[in-house]
């Protein structure tokens, strides 16, 4: 019987999500506007262009001002951390991007020790390099890549997994989870040894405006965009919400609910309440004031969003 209800109820969940007069914030800064001429500055110098993207999110998000950039050199899209993507249509999202112009893509996980995925780049590179004019670059035997793409989706996890891959060394860049860790373009990363490749890490480059509130919510959710920028508890919800379309109900588990919910609220109370993360307030009665705890929503929604992150929810995908 409680099966039953708890599916009753998915069925009355919201099936599109109310963004309201919502704007996502337009985050560039001044070293993103720095870092997009710089490598503007670089191309000259470049053989392929190595555009990584968040596999959870292969249509939405990339920023249209590298698109100019990539009409004039050859170039590869890597979708990292397919650990956390649910890529069972692998297929299916490599035609719809061959009908977009995209027929070099490459399903990445640059976390993991070993990826067989990233031994297959270099030679894919290189055939790809080799079957196109390198103008002034003809004579010069050793290759340079770009590494492009919005904060947060594993520019430097690509490069230092390459590193490990073919030079058997440590890490060359510094990762974090949060976007806007490499502010500059580097100098040039030597990657592979047979033949040699070096790599520009360059900093995340988000478009100076989204091109919709969903997109950007989109990008917010999977780390790309600061969260206070856009607020956890909208980001929370919007995930919630993309979990009960999805049908991925592991945070009722996770969480010891009762059954699936669509109620942000209530989801973050009780979340809340299951971690101890509560916080004081002052309650006004007829006799004085006094201080209660209750539950706080804004831990809660951080820890949901976190372990979405993480991939403790399930893979999803969100396009």
């Amino acid at each position: 019987m409680r099966l039953y209800q708890a599916l009753c109820n998915v069925g009355s969940f919201r099936t599109s999500f109310d963004f309201g007069a919502r704007e996502v914030a337009h985050w560039f800064p001044g070293h993103m506007a720095k870092g997009l001429k710089q490598m503007r500055a670089n191309l000259k110098n470049v053989d392929c262009i190595i555009e990584i993207h968040d596999a959870r999110i292969p249509f939405s998000g990339r920023n249209p001002a590298f698109q100019e950039t990539l009409d004039v050199k050859p170039h590869v899209l890597i979708l990292n951390k397919m650990d956390l993507a649910d890529v069972s249509n692998e297929q299916i999202i490599l035609k719809k991007l061959k009908r977009n112009g995209v027929k070099n893509v490459l399903f990445t996980d640059c976390l993991k020790q070993r990826d067989d995925n990233v031994k297959k780049l270099v030679p894919m590179v290189v055939d790809i390099i080799e079957s196109n004019p390198r103008f002034n670059r003809d004579e010069n035997t050793n290759y340079c890549l770009m590494a492009i793409g919005v904060p947060n989706v594993g520019k430097s996890s690509l490069i230092n997994s390459l590193r490990r891959t073919y030079l058997k060394k440590g890490r060359a860049s510094r990762v974090g989870g949060e976007p806007g860790i490499t502010r500059a373009v580097l100098t040039r990363i030597q990657v592979c040894e047979r033949p040699v490749i070096h790599l520009l890490d360059t900093p995340g480059v988000l478009p100076p405006k989204i091109e919709s509130v969903e997109t950007g919510m989109k990008l917010a959710l999977c780390g790309t965009i600061l969260d206070h920028l856009v607020g956890e508890e909208i980001i929370a919800d919007y995930l919630l919400y993309s979990l009960n379309r999805l049908g991925e109900f592991s945070y009722v588990e996770k969480y010891g609910l009762q059954e699936p919910n669509d109620d942000i609220q209530y989801v973050l109370k009780r979340i809340a309440v299951k971690l101890g993360k509560t916080q004081r307030v002052k309650a006004i009665t007829g006799v004085g004031d006094i201080t209660i705890r209750v539950p706080n929503c804004s831990a809660a929604a951080y820890d949901l969003i976190r372990a979405f992150r993480k991939g403790e929810l399930g893979q999803v995908m969100l396009d």
